[in-house]
């Protein structure tokens, strides 16, 4: 199987593509299949030269951390739920997420996306709940990773300065459903970095490895 991999040895440097060959199992994921490329004092790529080691993140390896995001043969996904029997053919071509800055290989700098929810002010701060809570959804929403896969296939979403994707419209709802006192400055905000920008595609929710439903926390904000 050939490895395709979109490489960059610093923010500033261009981009080059490398390729490696991968002889072991396919009941692996493409976390584990980085691990054995990876593996040993000296790294050879398809020709046979010697490289450097390939930089990706990568913590839980139980898509429970979200560090591992990165574009698999052109779908945002998790590298440790991806598993290769699960990818058509005999290549796989994997590549950092375009809408954030390159740091190294695979590693993206995502701090954009706690800057705007800190920006913004989107952050529960004291608990005072309403009433009436929609726990279920309340749980299922702050399952979030930031990993950013969300944002990487939103249509609306490119440098973060204005809209900030389904990431900012999920953590508006879990605000302001726990503490009331900040209700009206979150809609305010809700309604500016993505309300009025936002046209629906919904491909956020196909893609997020926790399964979130954007679009009921959108509709729970619309209501309010």
């Amino acid at each position: 199987m050939k490895i395709r991999i979109l490489r960059q040895k610093f923010p500033d440097s261009e981009p080059y593509w490398e390729s490696f060959n991968y002889d072991g199992t396919r009941e692996i994921s493409v976390a584990g299949m980085m691990d054995e490329l990876n593996f040993g004092d000296d790294i050879i790529n398809d020709l046979g030269e010697k490289t450097d080691r390939i930089g990706w993140e990568n913590s839980c390896l139980q898509g429970m951390c979200g560090a591992c995001a990165m574009v698999i043969n052109e779908i945002p996904a998790l590298a440790c739920e991806t598993f290769l029997k699960n990818l058509k053919g005999d290549e796989v071509i994997l590549r950092p997420l375009r809408k954030f800055p390159v740091i190294h290989d695979l590693i993206v700098d995502r701090s954009v996306i706690h800057e705007t929810l800190k920006s913004t002010n989107v952050y529960i701060g004291e608990y005072n709940p309403k009433e009436k809570e929609d726990h279920e959804h309340q749980y299922t929403v702050a399952n979030c990773l930031k990993c950013g896969l969300c944002l990487e296939v939103c249509p609306n979403y490119t440098n973060g300065k204005s809209f900030y994707g389904a990431v900012y419209a999920n953590d508006c709802y879990l605000v302001k459903a726990r503490n009331k006192e900040k209700s009206k400055d979150i809609r305010s905000s809700y309604a500016e970095h993505f309300g009025n920008t936002c046209s629906k595609a919904l491909s956020c929710m196909d893609v997020c490895p926790m399964h979130i439903p954007t679009l009921s926390s959108m509709g729970k904000m619309n209501r309010r």
